[in-house]
């Protein structure tokens, strides 16, 4: 047998006893691929609720005999008065402080055709009013169109002449796109699992065996430092790869607990989703280990180099991001490392037919950043300086 393949096994062995012999730091670097799932079963039901569901809204009215007709049709829309409001919500909507006022010449007003100021007092800088008001406001604006509409009916005039152009929309989006809520907030998920979950084993694995003075002895051994470098970089992108797969599986699974039919929404993750997923994610978890260990070896000890690595956390959260925010995407940003993954992950969830060349394009320039990352770090590793941690 080769003995270069010998030396390369022999180090990728060491690593991974190295990285899965504390189990209390591999829960650690897979607590996010875990917690993930949980993250956007809980997001994703608080979001529905919100845009979907109707939770009861409680005001404090004055002058509510004089519009019974308003108030019914507010809470036809679930918004009720203040003295129904169950015992266990009163000091959350007692602190909310939402009022309206009605007044007393209501009724004269209406019968006369005049205009009705109606007032609606709330604390405008809390955020949790901001929904409850919005909804009164919808609801309020609703009764004085028909309000409107019946007048004008009454004189003869056809209410069709207010909107005399009406937009119709089609979806011709596939039906896995109207679930693009959870699509971009998993994207994301996927590719902070890539960078997190290998993180700790990148940073012990140099500065951690740095500190430990493992580094140093590895390096008096007969092995070319671009071996350690390659078993270090395996090492850490196993339990990447392990991370992104398993928050994978939990996902599919937990997705499951999410009443999708509410917003006419479906999702989920077919075998040959998965597996394209996987083989897109492969390469990056290689480049976040590489930038990892890269960044660490330059850190002067092992808090510097927690401290510094973690910083590299906020780029694939910014990325997708951005390419969110943005109207016209120039076509170079498909061949970049996660911006270019961010764009198929998205037409994935959206049900588009996945573009293979746009994946072996964007894996191939990732693969080969990763390896100049790989060669760069071989190469310094040769300096005293480096290895020493010296100034």
């Amino acid at each position: 047998m080769n003995l270069d393949f010998i030396q390369l096994k022999a180090l990728i062995v060491k690593e991974y006893k190295e990285a899965f012999r504390d189990k209390r730091a591999l829960m650690a670097a897979l607590g996010f691929a875990i917690l993930a799932p949980i993250m956007i079963v809980v997001g994703t039901k608080i979001m529905i609720e919100k845009s979907v569901d109707q939770p009861p809204v409680y005001i404090k009215f004055t002058g509510a005999e004089y519009a019974p007709k308003l108030i019914t049709h507010l809470s036809d829309n679930n918004i009720l008065a203040f003295a129904d409001i169950p015992e266990s919500d009163q000091a959350i909507w007692d602190d909310r402080n939402i009022a309206i006022e009605i007044p007393e010449d209501y009724a004269q007003n209406m019968a006369e055709g005049k205009p009705i100021k109606i007032h609606l007092k709330a604390d405008y800088t809390d955020k949790a009013v901001l929904v409850p008001v919005s909804r009164i406001n919808s609801a309020v604006r609703e009764f004085s169109m028909t309000i409107g509409y019946k007048r004008l009916q009454l004189r003869g005039v056809d209410v069709r002449l207010l909107n005399p152009i009406k937009l119709v929309e089609q979806d011709t989006a596939k039906p896995d796109a109207t679930f693009m809520m959870i699509a971009m907030i998993l994207g994301m998920y996927l590719m902070l699992a890539a960078f997190m979950s290998g993180l700790s084993v990148a940073i012990d694995s140099s500065a951690g065996e740095r500190e430990r003075n493992v580094l140093e002895m590895l390096l008096c051994q007969p092995v070319s430092t671009l071996k350690i470098v390659i078993a270090k970089l395996i090492g850490a992108s196993t339990i990447s790869v392990i991370g992104v797969v398993l928050l994978l599986v939990l996902t599919s699974i937990s997705v499951g607990f999410i009443d999708l039919t509410k917003i006419g929404a479906t999702f989920s993750l077919g075998l040959s989703s998965t597996l394209v997923l996987i083989l897109l994610l492969i390469p990056i978890c290689f480049f976040a280990s590489a930038l990892q260990l890269f960044f660490a070896f330059q850190a002067k000890s092992f808090k510097e180099a927690q401290s510094t690595v973690t910083m590299i956390l906020g780029v694939p959260a910014f990325i997708p991001f951005v390419l969110m925010m943005m109207d016209d995407r120039p076509q170079w940003l498909s061949w970049l490392p996660i911006a270019g993954q961010s764009l198929i992950i998205e037409d994935i969830f959206k049900g588009v037919d996945v573009n293979w060349l746009a994946v072996f394009t964007t894996s191939g320039v990732t693969i080969a950043i990763t390896a100049v990352l790989v060669l760069i770090l071989a190469q310094r590793l040769k300096s005293e300086k480096v290895v020493m941690a010296l100034s």
